[in-house]
């Protein structure tokens, strides 16, 4: 770089579920670390608007809105995976594009290209730009690894792994209580030649050549597969959660819904928190299921439902559980897993939900549904031993109210809730000043801001 030029930081978001918000949460905190450097973020209209509001501007971060890649008078289908497959089409150009425009505009050069993991393409986007390329990973250490292997893991089991799906995985570092199938179908087929499938088995490819690969994890939490990937990549900065750092939003604490007000009203660790995140929602059999559970178990409950999917409910659940039970359509969720009263989590086991209810403290009952969240799971259950699967991946009444005991009423429960205050202690010290989380991003700061 020469002398006169001044950084100037490309950030490509994945425009899809929480992936904005992470590459965001990352580039304000590097913000405020380098405030004379300029960022330039990316991402579609929809996502901008969400993350900024009505002005894409926040000090020396700047949003620039880019094409979502659907064709004229689009459609949705309900397929989930249709709007990225169409999307990653044609994103190299459309992030060029935009790229174009962000340079003209400040007449600077971009210096450094940060990206979401997803987007394998962005180093050949940086390389054009004589850049270092800097992707960040929203999921874990253990997801990395398992695309980084996904060809071995083909060559040895097929595509797909017929009658192979119980099998340990073995001869991969820190994933000896892993079995094949407990990965997603992206890896292991039968569908592996969708748009999604080769995105992500060309990114597990195209990471071991970045400048350095950021990672939503803790050196302490994952520490058998970073010690391999290090070994693989040219630099490993695990710099999560993710979620924790920035600052909390100006959001009321107590948010629209008036939930943590309601959860004051309870004793410590007694509170069912449900919530399956933004997209994953259970079958209308396993809501009433989930539902019977936690009202015969006498549970209190603060459950995160869309109003669209109350009718599933049985019929006077809401009103017979009015007393101890609280159905809202969003909550504050690291301000309510925060709370004393909070004493079990049940989710979708994302990863980003694992690792909150991880720094929160708190037990996990959970029901894997796509993606990473099995393998995910099998950390939570078999690794680090801080939670419970629904038998066979499906809630029903009675497998939730065994767990609903175990976890609070059981010897196991204690162990359980021990083991999770043992890794949120963990947690907190990787962002104390000498933690691994702050050290890992001052390195990542200085090597985005000094090209």
């Amino acid at each position: 770089m020469g002398t006169n030029q001044q950084p100037h930081v490309a950030a490509f978001a994945f425009p899809f579920s929480s992936h904005p918000a992470q590459v965001l949460n990352v580039i304000r905190k590097a913000s405020t670390a380098a405030p004379d450097v300029t960022f330039s973020f990316f991402s579609t209209a929809k996502s901008i608007s969400t993350l900024f509001g009505s002005k894409p501007e926040e000090g020396n971060i700047k949003g620039y809105v880019i094409s979502d890649g659907l064709p004229e008078n689009y459609v949705f289908t309900g397929n989930p995976l249709e709007p990225i497959g169409l999307f990653l089409k044609s994103a190299a150009d459309i992030f060029r594009k935009g790229v174009e425009v962000a340079v003209s505009e400040t007449n600077k050069k971009i210096t450094c290209v940060v990206s979401d993991g997803f987007l394998w393409f962005a180093g050949q986007i940086a390389q054009e730009l004589g850049v270092p390329w800097v992707p960040i990973w929203a999921s874990g250490l253990s997801s990395l690894s398992m695309h980084f292997y996904t060809d071995l893991i083909r060559e040895k089991f097929g595509v797909p792994p017929t009658g192979k799906e119980n099998s340990k995985i073995d001869f991969i570092p820190g994933m000896s209580e892993m079995q094949v199938g407990d990965f997603p179908e992206e890896v292991i087929g039968p569908n592996i030649d969708t748009g999604f499938a080769q995105m992500m088995h060309r990114t597990g490819k195209e990471l071991p050549h970045a400048s350095a690969v950021a990672i939503n994890s803790f050196d302490e939490l994952e520490s058998p597969f970073l010690k391999d990937l290090q070994s693989k990549f040219k630099l490993c900065l695990p710099i999560g959660p993710l979620t924790f750092l920035s600052p909390p939003s100006s959001d009321p604490t107590n948010g629209p819904t008036g939930c943590i007000s309601w959860l004051d009203s309870h004793e410590q660790e007694t509170v069912a928190y449900i919530s399956f995140g933004t997209f994953a929602t259970p079958p209308p059999n396993e809501l009433a299921a989930l539902a019977e559970a936690v009202e015969d178990s006498n549970t209190p409950f603060l459950w995160v439902l869309k109003e669209a999917e109350k009718v599933h409910l049985p019929d006077g659940f809401l009103n017979r559980t009015s007393e101890r039970g609280m159905v809202v359509p969003w909550s504050p969720q690291i301000k309510v897993l925060e709370h004393p009263s909070i004493g079990v989590f049940i989710t979708h086991c994302g990863w980003n939900s694992v690792l909150e209810g991880i720094m929160c403290g708190v037990p996990l009952i959970f029901r894997p549904f796509l993606g990473d969240h099995t393998l995910i799971g099998r950390l939570v259950s078999d690794v680090w031993k801080i939670g419970i699967k629904a038998h066979g991946g499906i809630f029903t009444k009675d497998d939730v109210l065994n767990a609903l005991d175990l976890i609070f009423a059981k010897e196991e429960g204690k162990k359980i809730r021990e083991n999770v205050q043992a890794l949120k202690q963990h947690g907190k010290e990787a962002f104390e000043p000498t933690g691994s989380t702050t050290k890992n991003f001052n390195t990542l700061v200085q090597i985005i801001t000094s090209c």
